[in-house]
């Protein structure tokens, strides 16, 4: 069984190849620079560059596996959540590709993509779990009974914890997307050296807020008066990735031990963050739990966690037709 796996929802244009569900045969990713200029993605721009790569990119994807499109056997796709015009270019173009191949069309969950990308990446993993989705979007805690049955066990009330690192980053006139250079530069500091908060941390309340960290930062660096640079900007870093990555692991283990589950998994763009996979593993060990981290290039968006959970699907008989619409919500 060969799937094609493509991904659109934001500023990556993605495809893979995958095999019985579990090897990935090539997976391609192109990242859209444009969006850099703006300090954050525009729609537009984005949509019109997934029109001018998609082709390009699931050529090349067929090419690295191997493969011709008369032996795919099955084509899934990202139609939810999303940036509605991104969505729309890349089940436009799978719906053209499904017609003319003959062959089924079965649209995913993005953030049910990150969630199997801990099966891609350990395919034995032991069930239940609680899984931490952390991306420049979304921040949930999810329970995972078996895959495709879920619990929602908690979320972001304002801003993702990625969304928090790009803001962070462009007061302090970094790149978009920020998440790498903070990280990056954060090395070394000392992350008790400026005091950032971190919300809505109550037993019991499995919800995450970041909106009040970014706000603390904008008003401290209005106290100092001018950006930190050198090691002050280090400190600073390090004690701004910090309170993310406390916010988020302790939560995730408290949602571990309230559930009582084996394993721990993550996913996400933020989950290519050395503290917080390191800090996740330090606490599940504690807890004498498994913990299942994908590699980063399996955290990111990319078009084989979503041929994945297409296999899935396909599996259990679900099939999309030429109807098949987009959603920028789940």
């Amino acid at each position: 069984m060969l799937v094609l796996g493509v991904d659109t929802s934001c500023d990556e244009t993605s495809a893979a190849v995958l095999s019985d569900g579990r090897t990935i045969l090539s997976s391609i990713v192109a990242s859209q620079a444009i969006h850099a200029q703006f300090g954050g993605v525009v729609p537009e721009y984005a949509s019109r560059a997934h029109m001018q790569l998609i082709v390009p990119v699931v050529r090349q994807a067929l090419e690295a596996a191997g493969v011709e499109y008369g032996q795919i056997d099955a084509i899934a796709v990202t139609n939810r959540p999303g940036l509605v015009g991104c969505l729309l270019v890349g089940v436009s173009f799978a719906k053209a590709l499904a017609y003319s191949l003959d062959v089924a069309i079965v649209g995913v969950d993005h953030i049910e993509g990150h969630v199997f990308a801990a099966r891609l990446a350990e395919p034995d993993i032991r069930l239940p779990a609680v899984c931490l989705i952390a991306s420049g979007g979304h921040t949930e805690l999810i329970r995972v009974d078996a895959w495709g049955e879920y619990e929602a066990l908690g979320r972001t009330r304002d801003d993702a914890a990625g969304e928090a690192f790009d803001k962070v980053g462009k007061m302090l006139g970094m790149t978009y997307p920020a998440g790498p250079e903070i990280e990056r530069k954060a090395r070394g500091g000392d992350p008790t050296a400026f005091a950032f908060p971190r919300a809505m941390m109550r037993r019991g309340n499995p919800d995450f807020s970041f909106s009040g960290l970014k706000t603390a930062v904008r008003y401290k660096l209005d106290d100092m008066g001018a950006l930190p640079e050198g090691d002050e900007l280090r400190d600073f870093l390090a004690s701004f990735q910090a309170a993310v990555v406390d916010a988020l692991v302790i939560k995730t283990m408290w949602a571990v031990e309230d559930s009582g589950v084996p394993t721990v998994t993550l996913g996400g763009g933020v989950a290519a963050n050395a503290a917080l996979r390191e800090r996740l593993v330090e606490d599940a060990a504690r807890l004498g739990v498994s913990v299942v981290i994908p590699p980063r290039e399996l955290c990111t968006d990319n078009g084989a966690i979503i041929a994945a959970v297409g296999d899935a699907l396909l599996a259990r008989g679900q099939r999309d037709g030429l109807a098949l619409g987009v959603s920028a919500s789940r």
